[in-house]
This record gives C-alpha cells, structure tokens and sequence, in this order.
C-alpha cells in the first residue's frame, strides 16, 4: 500500500454547533490477529458472547452498492472484536443486507429486532435508512448510521444521528474546494435526480457556486444508477467547453462516467464526494481513467498516525481489502455507542427504548476522537460537525492535496 505522506487541505464543514461536554473516548490500538479470510463479504460474530449487547447493521451486502454495506459492517466487526477482546462489556452485530431498497431494509430492520437488536448503526444508505428511521422513530431505537448522509434520514427524529458529514455540507465545500485550489473555471455537473443524496448536494453545491462566482456552465441529470449511457450529459458538457465535471453520485454511474469520457476523448477533470470512495476497488475498473480526479472524504488509508495503522492492518488481515471511508466511520460509530454503554451502564438487558432515550442528551454532551475526526460533536438535530478533506487520486491511490 502507497504511503503519501503530503500537507492536508481541510475544508471545515460549516454548521451551527452544540455546546461541546467534556468526555472524550478514543479506541485504542487493535490486537493482532492470525485470522485472515480473504472475502469483502461482511460477517457478524463467529459465536456471540454470553450477556452481548446487539447491534445492529443494515445495508447492501449484494448488488450495486455493496462495497458500501460490507465496508460498514466489516468496520463494525473490527471494532466489537477489539472491544470484546478487552473482556467487560460484550457486543454482538447483527447484520441484514437489504441492497440499498427502502422496503428491503425496512424488513430486515424488522428481522433484526425480532432478533433483539438494542441499537441500529445504520442504515448505509440514504433512502433506505429514511424509511427505517421512520419505524425506528415511532418504535424508540436509537439509529446512528455511519453514512446516510442525506437531511431526510434525521430530519423531524430526534433519535437519529450521523456519524458521516452531511450532503449540504459536502455540496458547499465541494464548490468552495474547487474555487481556492482552482480546479476549474468552467464547471458541468451531472446528478442524480431521483436521489435523495446526489439532489441535495446538487442543490447546496449550485447555491454556493453562484455565491462565490463559480461558473456552471452545463447542468445535466439522470434518473437511474444502472443507466449505460452518458454521452448527451458529456457531451453538453464539452460543447460548453467544461474543463471539470462534478460528480455528486456514487461510484457505479462514476465508473460509466470516466469510461465514456475517456472513449470520446473528453481531456476533464473529474470532482467527487464520498459516494465516488470505492471507485477504485471496483472490479475490472481501469483505475487510470481515475487518475488526478479529487474527492472529498474524512478518511484516508494511508495516513501513518497509529490508530488509522493499526486499523487498516486489522481490516487488511481479516478481509483483504484496504478499508475505505463507509469502514472508518462504521467503526467510530461502533466506538460512539460503545462510550455510551460505559457512561451510561447499557448491558444486554437495557431495552432499545431505554437506550433511545438516554442517548438524545448523551450524543449532545459528547466529544468524540477517531479515525474520521477530531473533536466531533453533534447538535441536537443528529448532524456531526467533522473536517473534510480533499484528496486527488495519484498512480492509483489517495493523495493529499498539495
């Protein structure tokens, strides 16, 4: 794995804040292990404790965005098992694949409370985890999802949190990025519009483009992430003479993007968000049409400070693949509820309705250090105020922006 080590450009997110309390949790370094399947595929606990506190995770282990929904619960697992291997408190996960369908997730929500789940770190995805936090809502379990990002999935639920940054903040930054490092001074855009996800950050992205002078000289959309064709979105890029194309989506249509791009020759630079985080692990992708694009993440792999080490070569070991961004926020999420149940006394008997309702006030009291963010607090409507940082991919990895 590359090692770059170069200054950080942090985009701090902009955000009203919560009045910071004073604890702190920040996981310690994870033991070493001999266990090393070689899967990407998500796993829960080989065999669950006496008196476990479950958890539990929800998202697509199979189909177009899988790499997400192992990611979040492979980081997960990675942090129960060192926390389990301190002895005290003992966890469990739990885990659905629900394929990003809100229905498919609502129903293995359902599952995983028959099963006693306690806490939801999930859902991964947006639209599902908003008509999961709907029942959950009306039913008291907490939800603190790692990376659903959009407002929709805490909007009017005083019970759901994020640990990943949100959508309106990735749009503004994403357009206040590309101004002061001068990416681009003609600027398309290609989104999504039956995503709740890409439309939010469109729509912050847009705002802050016209606020500070950032040119946008094609808008153009698509309805469907399985959608094979992007030649009339780039095309109207190019007529516009668009020298950077920002790419407010996941990395499936990403994929089609750059392979389209490059087949009719268009020279642009690409901008992405943290939907485009696995675009380099897709298989069969030419990681080289990705070359010199940039994208906004909390977390980078490389980085050489022990905790992230220490992490990376826990997940290498046990599922060998380099653990991206939906990982490390997975993990910190795990981290969170695991200070809670030390301050608050949680143990398997604690209901999810009693933990729903000592978690409210605790999140807002709660500072947090991890491996997507120092000193993260949330406000009271569940959103984290974290630092995103941009990275261009360089010979096949992340790089600081220099």
């Amino acid at each position: 794995m590359k090692k770059v080590l170069a200054l950080v450009l942090a985009v701090i997110m902009v955000m009203s804040l919560a009045a910071c309390g004073s604890k702190t949790d920040t996981p310690t370094e994870a033991p070493k292990t001999d266990d090393a399947p070689q899967t990407t595929e998500a796993v829960g606990s080989d065999a669950a404790p006496a008196g476990a506190i479950k958890v539990g995770a929800i998202g697509p282990l199979t189909g177009d965005y899988a790499i997400y929904g192992s990611a979040v619960a492979n980081g997960i697992q990675i942090a129960i098992e060192e926390i389990n291997a301190k002895g005290g408190l003992q966890f469990e996960l739990l885990s659905e694949d629900d394929q990003g369908d809100p229905t498919m997730s609502v129903n293995a929500y359902n599952v995983e409370m028959e099963k006693g789940m306690q806490v939801l770190l999930g859902t991964t995805t947006s639209g599902a985890c908003a008509a999961v936090a709907d029942v959950a809502n009306e039913e008291r379990v907490f939800v603190l999802t790692p990376s659903a990002s959009n407002p929709v999935v805490n909007e009017g639920k005083d019970n759901v949190y994020q640990v990943c940054f949100t959508d309106p903040n990735q749009g503004a930054s994403s357009a206040q990025t590309i101004k002061s490092l001068g990416l681009g001074t003609k600027i398309a855009v290609i989104w999504n519009n039956a995503q709740d996800y890409s439309t939010s950050i469109y729509q912050s992205f847009m705002a802050k483009a016209q606020e500070i002078g950032l040119e946008v000289v094609s808008d153009t959309t698509f309805s469907d992430d399985g959608n094979a064709d992007f030649s009339v979105q780039l095309q109207d890029a190019a007529n516009a003479g668009a020298d950077l194309v920002f790419l407010p989506i996941y990395y499936t249509p990403v994929v089609a993007i750059m392979q389209q791009a490059d087949a009719a020759g268009y020279g642009f630079k690409f901008f992405g968000v943290d939907g485009m985080d696995g675009l380099l692990a897709v298989e069969g992708f030419n990681t080289a049409l990705a070359e010199g694009s940039y994208m906004l993440t909390p977390f980078d792999a490389n980085k050489t400070d022990d905790l992230t080490a220490s992490f990376v070569a826990s997940y290498e070991a046990k599922f060998g693949v380099t653990p991206n961004q939906f990982a490390a926020d997975a993990y910190d999420a795990m981290y969170i509820f695991y200070a809670a149940c030390q301050e608050l006394g949680f143990t398997s008997e604690t209901t999810p309705q009693e933990i729903c309702e000592a978690m409210i006030p605790w999140m807002q009291s709660f500072t947090y250090t991890g491996l997507t963010g120092e000193g993260m607090v949330w406000t009271a409507d569940g959103c984290v105020s974290k630092v995103a940082t941009a990275y261009v991919i360089r010979d096949g990895a992340y790089a600081s922006v220099d």
